[in-house]
């Protein structure tokens, strides 16, 4: 037999406990009152579940005992006092079992309470509307059936996590099963597509359980909006056999509107719109076209379903049958004098007009009949028609052109005789000509030069300037017509026409004439610079001519201005002043004979010596520039007569220079010695100093650091250094001179010493100095008085003085 259920162990331990107690309770107090036991007193067990119930008492000998209740049981164990019992499948909500034993001729019972919960294992979501109007209230009913106990249930309708609302059951009987919970919700745009469910929480842990929840599965919600008024359709009133039309229905105010579906048809044919969303407005457009069959009146009908509901709208179309009307030509193309039939015809009921001229009757044609001429080559031929349906006048028209087949034209308005266009912008040359077939067009210089290519662009350039033959040929004959291009361009001033540099001679005619290229032929005007006055016509020339003069060219294309140089040319001349008559060379003056002659071009001067000391020499001359090339500077020159020859290209000149030579003063040692002499005591004299010059010059002298007083005869105070200065036009020259004066000699001094005396036999000094110029040379005869000093000295030396 297997060991006892955990439940069953548990009743048993309780059983135990109890007679423990009873047995204590017995042998304490023989006479305490006996009592019966039930455990678990009270049980939540879960529906369809088991239990075991332990049913015991304290009585020491119970005659009987048994545990009454109307569950199942499993399995029963027995003691002396105590009876344990599996209760299996337990489903009713409630119920009391009463444990009882007999004791003492009482009956001692304990009653017990079992309850039952079940989990929400189902929870029920009625089923939503398939569609539910936007602002209109539907209901939200859940249902959990058979879970509880109904008090310990709490139940929550969601839409999305959002709670609608939240019920707790609580205060409920203990023996309810099951709940519903109903909502009312009024339904809005943003609730299309929301998810909607239902939760219920089985709360038991106040009864040591857990807390059991469960969620039904999520219902989406549809929601719509559909506008009351019907859609607005655009549909032409008539529809012809074989058109195309576009017709298009209308509806605003749909939610949502992709969900929207279009029916359009044309009586019984069913279209295929193209639909256009825009906001919450939906747009079907569709072609609409009518077969033979629908002729006559039927309808055009749209129809927009949303959420169940349909708006729809209608309009009449009549479909009507009207062929164009046929325009002939019985021949269409004819030469120039044939005659062409033209027939206009329509359909059985309509009225035709041939250019204007309408038909006897419906159905009946318009004709007429005309003689070809070139005006009627590409004239056109109009027939209409007109057909009344449902109260309308419908008209129809159809148009031909008669080709007239003729030879060429060439006429002045499409083919000018004279051309005239700008040079350089591209142009279209053309030169078209009348003519059926269309005639060919070909322009050619008659000499068979260049050919001008019509109807192309191209630049205009000068080389095609000139006449031209132009011919027109088509299968009818040709046309010969010349034309003459003239090509306009701007005034140019070249070297050619117009030089820069223009010479002219004095005394001579002349005229300032440019000439300009340029088409049309332009003008030239000049005038000198700084003046306003056009020159014109022949002038005289004179040198005042000479300078810049602006000449400008103008015509209608545009001007060019172009400064011309004139220069005067003349023979030439001598003036005194540039070249005088009479010239004096200075020697070392490193002067040339300027002789400027004038003349252009400018004269070659050439002065030759023609007689004396001058003879065939060449006098040189500055040059009017300077010339690292200038002739060198004489360092002497022979006066006397030159002939200076001018030449330039228009003639020569000749002019008779008399050339003088001088020199500024010059003093050396051969006409102004340095050194001079003179005697003392002689007559007073000059200086010997005399100067070289031309003129000749003119010798003053003077002492230097004094005055130089005048004497009858030299004195020694004569001697000394003295400036002599030669002057005249060219210069001054100076030199110094150094004037000694001689005489005689005389003694000046005579003299011994020691002056006390000398011994016998000692030494003295005797002194004699002399005066004169040059020095004199001293001797002892030639000193007077010497012998007698001799005497005196030896006396001296006797002591006798």
């Amino acid at each position: 037999m297997p060991g006892p259920s955990p439940g069953l162990r548990r009743a048993l331990r309780g059983l135990w406990a109890a007679l423990g107690l009873g047995l204590v309770g017995l042998s304490a107090v023989a006479q305490e009152p006996f009592w019966a036991d039930l455990q678990p007193r009270v049980a939540l067990v879960e529906r369809g579940g088991s239990l075991w119930l332990n049913c015991s008492t304290n009585c020491p000998r119970p005659e009987r005992g048994g545990l009454e209740t109307s569950l199942r049981r499993n399995g029963t164990q027995r003691g002396l006092r105590w009876l344990a019992r599996q209760l299996v499948d337990i489903r009713e909500p409630e119920t009391q079992p009463v444990c009882f034993f007999r004791c003492a001729r009482r009956t001692l019972q304990a009653r017990g309470l079992i309850r039952t919960f079940q989990r929400p294992d189902r929870i029920e979501l009625m089923p939503l509307p398939a569609w539910q109007p936007v602002g209109e209230n539907f209901t939200l009913s859940c249902r959990v059936p058979g879970a509880g106990p109904r008090g310990s249930l709490t139940m929550t309708l969601l839409r999305g996590t959002q709670e609608l609302i939240r019920r707790s059951f609580s205060g409920e009987s203990p023996r309810a099963r099951g709940a519903v919970l109903t909502a009312t919700v009024l339904a809005r745009r943003e609730d299309h597509g929301a998810s909607f469910s239902c939760r219920a929480e089985l709360d038991l842990r106040p009864h040591g359980l857990g807390l059991f929840e469960n969620s039904s599965a999520p219902r989406i919600l549809r929601t719509f909006a559909l506008s009351p008024e019907p859609p607005r359709l655009a549909a032409p009133r008539l529809l012809e056999v074989g058109s195309e039309r576009p017709v298009s229905c209308f509806l605003d105010g749909l939610f949502p509107v992709s969900e929207a579906r279009v029916y359009l048809a044309l009586g019984d044919q069913r279209l295929s719109p193209d639909i256009t969303l825009e906001g919450d407005a939906l747009r079907a457009t569709a072609t609409a076209t009518a077969s033979a069959e629908q002729e006559g009146a039927t309808q055009l009908v749209c129809n927009m379903t949303l959420g169940g509901e349909s708006r729809e709208t209608w309009e009449n179309v009549t479909v009507y049958s009207f062929p164009a009307p046929f325009l002939t030509l019985s021949e269409p193309s004819v030469p120039e004098g044939k005659t062409v039939t033209v027939t206009c015809a329509a359909g059985a009921r309509a009225l035709v007009t041939l250019d204007g001229i309408p038909a006897v009757a419906p159905g009946q044609p318009a004709q007429f009949q005309l003689n070809a001429t070139v005006n009627d080559d590409r004239r056109g031929f109009f027939c209409g028609a007109t057909l009344e349906v449902d109260g309308e006048i419908l008209s129809k028209n159809e148009s031909t052109e008669l080709r007239v087949l003729y030879a060429p034209r060439l006429d002045d308005s499409d083919c000018p005789r004279s051309w005239t266009w700008p040079e350089g912008p591209e142009q279209t040359l053309r030169c078209e000509a009348h003519g059926n077939p269309a005639p060919s067009v070909h322009c050619a210089r008659p000499d068979g030069g260049a050919v001008l290519a019509l109807g192309l662009l191209g630049p205009i350039t000068r080389a095609l300037a000139g006449t031209y033959r132009c011919i027109a040929a088509n299968a009818q004959g040709e046309a010969v017509k010349d034309v003459t291009l003239t090509v306009e361009y701007a005034p140019a001033l070249d070297s050619v026409g117009c030089p820069e540099r223009i010479t002219w001679l004095e005394g001579t005619e002349a005229s300032l004439s440019c000439v300009a290229h340029g088409v049309p032929p332009p003008n030239v005007s000049c005038v000198r610079s700084g003046e306003a006055e056009v020159i014109e016509g022949l002038l005289h020339v004179a040198r005042e001519h000479a300078g810049t003069y602006r000449c400008e060219a103008t015509n209608a294309r545009g001007s060019a201005a172009k400064n011309v140089a004139i220069t005067v040319e003349y023979g030439p001349s001598f003036e005194e002043l540039s070249c005088p008559s009479n010239w004096t060379w200075v020697e070392g003056s490193g002067q040339l004979f300027s002789c400027e002659v004038d003349g252009k071009p400018q004269p070659r001067v050439e002065c030759v010596g023609s007689r004396g000391t001058s003879d065939r020499v060449l006098l040189p001359l500055a040059p009017s520039d300077p010339s690292p090339r200038a002739p060198s500077i004489p360092s002497e020159l022979a006066s006397g007569i030159y002939t200076c020859n001018a030449t330039n290209r228009h003639g020569s000149m000749v002019k008779m220079v008399a050339v003088s030579v001088e020199s500024p003063p010059k003093m050396d040692e051969s006409t102004c010695p340095s050194n001079q002499t003179w005697l003392e005591g002689a007559e007073a004299a000059e200086l010997a100093c005399a100067a070289l010059g031309r003129p000749s010059p003119q010798v003053s002298c003077s002492r230097e650091g004094g005055s130089w007083p005048q004497r009858l005869h030299v004195s020694r105070q004569d001697a000394g250094t003295y400036l002599c200065l030669a002057t005249n036009t060219h210069g001054t020259d100076a030199r110094t001179i150094t004037v000694g004066v001689e005489y005689r000699p005389v003694v000046a001094e005579l003299a011994a010493s020691p002056p006390g005396g000398v011994r016998p036999g000692g030494n003295f000094t005797l002194t004699c100095r002399a005066e004169a110029w040059p020095p004199a040379q001293i001797s002892a005869a030639g000193c007077r008085g010497w012998s007698g000093l001799l005497r005196a000295v030896h006396r001296l030396q006797e002591g006798r003085v």
